[in-house]
């Protein structure tokens, strides 16, 4: 045990180039950078964040409250600047926890805007919070010196990570309804018949198998293929393949270039040097190398452990739906946070009716009263969402004097192209649910 604890502290801390660490960081920063600039110039600042009367909450999250239209846009100003000062590298530490804290907020005032893709990059953004990015090709290195080499863990955590998300995302596809059904790309591929030239082939059912069952492989093994000197030039042509491919036929942002572009983190490290040398001598940049200061025992130590339990909890995470029964994709308990990616097509209508208890008079609620078109689709499909509307309805209610209130909901829902069931026991008072409570005493079962 002890001399596998010591080859470990060994690749841990051996040294290494800080070139691709320095090519990684000016990738995020520009692939950043892009992402605030086109969320803005779309439009979807006012739209998400300052039309909305009311907002979806992270569960121990409801302290995160809307800053108002100027904090907001204060809010996106911010993230754009942080992620310019990543890209050139200028007062790195800093500008790394602006952006962190900056795109976690964002992040947190809503709910029914979270993607995996935002996911991932808080946790990158995590991560580079405790890199040396900034210590080659960045102005802060023109001020204090280049570095003359990093620990390979910096570099190692960074591969973990991304490999995590495919990997997880690989078995979350060894399911029934992916690989059996073909669901729910049988319904996907074919909305997509438009298209010119492969527009057909969209149509048959073969292709809906092929796609289903090439993502779960591709998912599944890209990272070790990345990882094989042998096989990485062609795994990487596949990486792009694969995702150009899915942002052609899918409507999911900036995530299959997120991908295309972090995952240079498994490339030959002769490969940043060179790029990064290349923008060095294009930039006119130079400047003085310091020797790099190794880590005291005591460090190593705290580095290695909390190495440990991040890599602990980025393995547990994905796996707490096992702690709960029942349909995943109907309930959603330990859904997101695992790197189920494009795996349902769930649709639902729910309509809530408001019974006053002092004159039984009996009120329907006409959920665009209080949500936009996209708060309410979320909403229809997910129990915490559902829960937290009534929450909503209630409130409002007791504003206007009308406090003795019981809530009930006519719902149902559709999932990968089976037919619409209802989902909520009709006869329940949801006032009286907390998402604490055991979902199947008023989530219907799937059957």
């Amino acid at each position: 045990m002890t001399v596998i604890n010591t080859q470990i502290r060994e690749t841990l801390f051996k040294e290494v180039s800080p070139e691709p660490l320095a090519f990684f960081r000016i990738v995020f920063g520009l692939l950043m950078t892009f992402s605030t600039i086109r969320y803005i110039a779309n439009g979807w600042v006012t739209e998400f964040f300052v039309q909305p009367e009311h907002y979806f909450k992270y569960p121990y999250f409801h302290w995160v409250q809307n800053p108002g239209e100027i904090g907001i846009y204060l809010l996106f100003g911010t993230l754009l600047l942080s992620s310019i000062l990543i890209t050139i590298g200028y007062k790195y530490r800093f500008a790394a926890i602006t952006f962190l804290l900056s795109f976690l907020y964002i992040e947190l005032i809503d709910i029914t805007y979270y993607l995996n893709h935002y996911y991932f990059v808080s946790l990158i953004a995590f991560i580079m919070v405790f890199l040396p990015a900034g210590n080659c090709f960045s102005i802060d290195a023109l001020q204090k010196g280049e570095t003359e080499s990093i620990p390979n863990w910096t570099i190692l955590i960074i591969k973990f990570q991304v490999a995590v998300v495919y990997v997880f995302a690989g078995i979350a596809k060894l399911n029934y309804d992916w690989l059996i059904d073909a669901m729910p790309l049988s319904i996907w591929l074919p909305a997509n018949s438009h298209l010119p030239i492969i527009g057909g082939l969209l149509k048959l059912q073969f292709t809906a198998y092929f796609f289903s069952w090439f993502g779960a492989i591709y998912d599944l093994f890209i990272v070790f293929f990345l990882i094989y000197p042998k096989t990485r030039k062609v795994a990487y042509f596949l990486v792009i393949v694969f995702h150009l491919s899915t942002s052609a036929l899918f409507n999911i942002g900036v995530f299959p270039y997120v991908m295309i572009a972090l995952t240079t983190i498994f490339f030959d490290k002769s490969f940043q040097i060179n790029v990064v040398n290349r923008l060095k001598k294009w930039f006119g940049y130079k400047t003085n190398v310091v020797t790099t200061h190794s880590y005291r025992p005591i460090m190593k130590t705290v580095v290695s452990t909390s190495i440990l339990i991040f890599t602990i909890i980025q393995l547990a995470i994905p796996l707490r739906f096992l702690l709960y029964s029942g349909d995943l994709f109907w309930k959603e308990e330990g859904y997101r946070f695992s790197w189920r990616v494009m795996l349902m097509e769930k649709a639902g209508t729910v309509f809530f009716t408001v019974v006053d208890k002092d004159t039984n008079k009996k009120i329907e609620i006409v959920n665009s009263d209080y949500l936009t078109p996209n708060q309410e689709k979320q909403m229809s499909t997910q129990p915490d969402l559902i829960l937290q509307y009534v929450k909503i309805i209630e409130e409002d209610f007791a504003s206007k004097g009308i406090t003795n209130v019981e809530i009930y909901a006519d719902s149902f829902v559709k999932l990968n192209g089976d037919f619409s069931k209802r989902y909520i026991n009709d006869k329940v008072d949801l006032t009286k649910k907390s998402y604490h409570d055991d979902l199947d005493t008023w989530i219907l079962p799937n059957n």
